[in-house]
C-alpha cells in the first residue's frame, strides 16, 4: 500500500496528491510517469510525475477526474492509500543526459496547457537546479483553471500566463504568445510542449515555421503503461512507436497528431459508459447500462 501524505484541490476536478513511495522517489527523473491503482479491483492509470523528493520519499501526481477510475482515485483522502504505485516508467527528458555546459548554452521555452503544466514543472525545476533558466508559457481556458503558477514562477526564468478568455495574463492562445515573444526579439533553441493533443499539434506547427526544435509528451495516449495493449501506438517520422515504452516524449515535428487524436477518441464512449456504471453503483442501484446490447 502507498499512503497519501497530502491532497490538495488545484482547480475544479483537478487534484494534487503526494504519495509515499521511497523507491520511486529515489529513481524518478523529469519526463517519467507512474502507474497508480486505487484498489485491487481498480484500473491501472498512467500519470506523469509532477514532483519528487528523494529525502522525504514522496512522489507528487496531479489527477483530473475524467472517468470512473480517476474519480475513484480522487475520492481518496490524505491518510488513505493506493493499492499500487509503480514506477518510474518511460524515458526521462532528453536534456537530463546532456552535459551541463551544453545545456547552459541553450535557451529553452516550455509551453504548458491545462493539466500539462504539472509535468512541465519538474523539468523546469531540474534545469533551474542545474543553473539553466527556462522561460515558461502556461495556458488555460480561464484563470480558475490555472495550476502551478506560483511554484513555476519560483523556478522559471520568465513566466508568461495566457487565458483563452483574457481573465488573467495574455488574452489568447499559447501559440500567439510564443509568436509575440519571438517578434519582440526572444530567441529560443528548444521548445517543450505538454498539454492537450490539439494544443501540442498547433505548437508544433508554429515552431516549425521558426525551425525551433520541439519536444512533446504524448502521455495522454497511454492506457496500460507497458505498451502491451497497443492503445498508445503513434506514428512518429513515418514509423509506429509505442508511447509507454519508447516515450512519452517525441519530436513534435514528426508526430502524426491527427492520427493520435483519432486514437484518443476511440476510448471516449467506453470511458463515459464506465463512469455511468460507477455512478449507479455509488447510488446503490443495479446498473444495466450496456447489458441489453
Amino acid at each position: 500500500m502507498y499512503p497519501i501524505l497530502e491532497k490538495e484541490a488545484l482547480a475544479e476536478n483537478i487534484w494534487l496528491m503526494k504519495i509515499l513511495a521511497p523507491r520511486v522517489a529515489r529513481a524518478a527523473q523529469p519526463g517519467q510517469f507512474v502507474i497508480a491503482r486505487a484498489d485491487e479491483h481498480g484500473e491501472r492509470i498512467p500519470l506523469t510525475i509532477s514532483d519528487y523528493d528523494a529525502a522525504q520519499g514522496s512522489v507528487t501526481i496531479v489527477i483530473q477526474t475524467i472517468g470512473a477510475s480517476t474519480r475513484k482515485i480522487c475520492a481518496l483522502d490524505a491518510g488513505d492509500a493506493l493499492a499500487d504505485f509503480v514506477g518510474p516508467l518511460g524515458h526521462p527528458s532528453a536534456f537530463v543526459a546532456a552535459r551541463p555546459e551544453e545545456l547552459r548554452g541553450k535557451r529553452f521555452i516550455f509551453i504548458a496547457g491545462g493539466v500539462g503544466t504539472a509535468p512541465v514543472y519538474p523539468q523546469v525545476k531540474w534545469l533551474h537546479e542545474h543553473g539553466i533558466e527556462a522561460d515558461v508559457i502556461i495556458g488555460a481556458k480561464t484563470r480558475d483553471m490555472l495550476i502551478y503558477t506560483e511554484p513555476m514562477r519560483a523556478v522559471a526564468g520568465n513566466l508568461y500566463i495566457t487565458t483563452d478568455d483574457g481573465s488573467e495574463g495574455f488574452h489568447g492562445l499559447v501559440t500567439q504568445r510564443l509568436e509575440q515573444l519571438i517578434a519582440e526579439g526572444k530567441h529560443y533553441d528548444e521548445c517543450v510542449a505538454i498539454g492537450p493533443m490539439v494544443m501540442m499539434k498547433f505548437v508544433a506547427l508554429t515552431t516549425r515555421k521558426y525551425a525551433l526544435k520541439t519536444t512533446v509528451s504524448l502521455n495522454t495516449l497511454m492506457v496500460d503503461g507497458t505498451g502491451m495493449c497497443g492503445a498508445c501506438r503513434v506514428t512518429v517520422g513515418g514509423k509506429t512507436r509505442f508511447t509507454c515504452v519508447e516515450g512519452p516524449e517525441f519530436d513534435g515535428h514528426e508526430v502524426d497528431f491527427d492520427e493520435a487524436m483519432r486514437r484518443q477518441g476511440m476510448y471516449r464512449t467506453q470511458e463515459q459508459r464506465a463512469a455511468a456504471i460507477e455512478a449507479e453503483r455509488e447510488a446503490g442501484h443495479v446498473c444495466r447500462i450496456g447489458l441489453d446490447k
